[in-house]
């Protein structure tokens, strides 16, 4: 058994998060990865495990267009700090992956830099991927060559290059011996050349027990990439769009043959990387329809075959959308010390503690119990993983039904309530936007630790039936008036919730017309972070 079989990740977009400038002018290092540090206690009090953080080497821009690979950003401090940085979330028991974007390098990267100057003299010339000094470039550099994306400033290393292959080996094995790092998440991994892979698997395997290759892959049969000899494994997209789309659809059929084709597609052992959001997608917060279907779809991520994953800020309910130039919005810089009070009050950050706690205490059942599918409607889902029993509700209103399982009583993790199965029959009754993860008490497993966080199913219920009425309300009244409202020569962190509603709403003018539907999607957004991300993606 590997540590990261039973991990639940926290995903770290680092230049984000810390307020980093956009541009890198490549000046005195500021030490912006140490106001990191006091987000590692944040991690292990929701009850994270490891920490997948990055991109974080010397860059250029977003930190995908990677100038050197062995000096940390600029923007974020020096190597010293990323070694104290490592160090303080392994005494805090949490394991660190760092992100390798080992496809395509920036411009700035030396062996480019020397193509750039030296041309058809340069000895890189067969690092990079069809490199013809015939064509030219978007930059006007007199050569043409293959980039990632349609983006020239992504120039695609040459992975069958040995040359290639040995030095982004070392690499990997300078990050180990220099920052002790536990893993790598491969970026673009499903257009890495196989044998790369294979040669990055050696090396990982020599490098330290148990390190992680996990590679970024969209789609298609994820057991090509995750296997024996290349990575261990990848990032589960269908589930991704499963999670959102089953419930805004109210179609949990998608969820679960989902999870079937999956497990027909990898063997047990191969543990994919589960996730509902990431720095490249729309926050969970703002694709769901319903807001309260933020309690079935987590409980679900925590619960399917896979290892959970929380992408930094989503624990408390913050909205972000993708917008079609910018993924500013997705990546915020967030003030810890602004969200204190959430354990104590925000239903979202409470949720991902408990479910933290849940899987703590039920890891083994949760890593390695056998998927069993229950019962399934379009509006209700329920499964078993080893002992326990996991049931989710999409609809909005209460909902009860049987399952099949062994003779007993069962505690709800979430609700603290006992319910007891008799015939082979566990009767479950849910709320609306419901969920619960039975166990069996008399399995010598403690139950209290999450019995406390009985009011929380009950406050996405709440809030399920207000977020109903108000919708329904909406839908009769004419649209809301913001026109009146003025708009203030201030900063837009500094607006009020209405001035941000109407500057949202100017803008959206000044791009076209201003539908009702359009001006009850602002109107009926109340939540400072997400309007100011709206706000922002203008």
């Amino acid at each position: 058994m590997a540590w990261y079989d039973e991990a639940v990740f926290y995903h770290i977009y680092p230049l984000g998060l810390t307020g980093a400038p956009k541009k890198n002018d490549y000046g005195e290092p500021v030490h912006r990865l140490q106001t990191l540090i006091p987000w590692i206690d944040h991690l292990r009090r929701l009850g994270f495990t490891a920490l997948y953080i990055g991109p974080l080497f010397q860059s250029v821009g977003h930190g995908y267009e990677t100038t050197d690979y062995k000096t940390l950003d600029s923007r974020l401090g020096t190597n010293e700090d990323l070694v104290a940085f490592v160090e303080a979330c392994h005494e805090a028991g949490l394991k660190v992956v760092f992100d390798g974007v080992f496809n395509h390098t920036g411009r700035d990267f030396f062996a480019f830099a020397d193509i750039r100057k030296n041309r058809e003299n340069s000895p890189y010339r067969d690092w990079y991927c069809n490199v013809n000094f015939w064509g030219n470039n978007e930059y006007g550099d007199g050569f043409s060559y293959d980039n990632w994306g349609g983006y020239d400033l992504l120039a695609k290393l040459n992975q069958r290059n040995p040359a290639v292959r040995d030095y982004i080996c070392d690499v990997v094995r300078f990050w180990v011996s220099e920052f002790n790092v536990d893993g790598i998440r491969l970026d673009a991994a499903d257009v890495l050349d196989f044998d790369f892979m294979c040669a990055l698997r050696r090396v990982a395997d020599a490098a330290k027990p148990d390190f992680w290759l996990m590679g970024e892959v969209i789609h298609g049969d994820y057991s090509r990439w995750a296997n024996e000899r290349t990575l261990h494994s990848v990032t589960d997209y269908a589930l991704h769009k499963g999670l959102y789309s089953g419930h805004n659809d109210h179609n949990y059929f998608e969820i679960a043959h989902t999870v079937q084709r999956t497990i027909g597609m990898v063997p047990p052992h191969i543990k994919l990387y589960n996730f509902v959001d990431n720095h490249d997608v729309e926050r969970i917060s703002t694709k769901l329809n319903h807001k309260a279907h933020y309690l079935p779809v987590h409980i679900l991520l925590y619960t399917l075959p896979g290892i959970p994953s929380v992408y930094y800020g989503s624990e408390f309910g913050i909205e972000g959308k993708k917008e079609r130039f910018s993924d500013d919005s997705l990546r915020p810089h967030i003030d810890l010390k602004a969200h204190a009070d959430d354990y104590a009050t925000n239903p979202c950050t409470q949720l991902i503690g408990a479910l933290g706690e849940i899987h703590a205490a039920h890891a083994h059942d949760l890593a390695f119990g056998d998927y069993r599918q229950l019962h399934l409607t379009t509006e209700q889902y329920a499964f078993g993983r080893g002992n326990l029993i996991v049931a989710v509700n999409n609809a909005e209103h209460e909902t009860s039904f049987e399952v099949g399982c062994k003779d007993g009583t069962y505690m709800g993790l979430l609700g603290g309530k006992s319910i007891d199965a008799k015939d082979g029959r566990l009767p479950i009754e849910l709320p609306a936007c419901g969920g619960e993860i039975f166990a069996p008490t008399g399995d010598g497993t403690p139950h209290e630790a999450s019995s406390a966080h009985g009011d929380l199913v009950e406050t996405f219920a709440t809030e399920a039936a207000q977020e109903r009425k108000a919708k329904e309300t909406a839908a009769k009244s004419p649209s809301p008036i913001l026109d009146n409202v003025e708009i203030p020569a201030v900063p837009i962190e500094q607006m009020t919730v209405e001035q941000l509603q109407a500057y949202i709403l100017s803008r959206m003018a000044a791009n076209g017309p201003v539908t009702d539907q359009m001006r009850r999607d602002v109107a009926n957004n109340i939540w400072p972070d997400s309007l100011l991300n709206w706000a922002r993606s203008f």
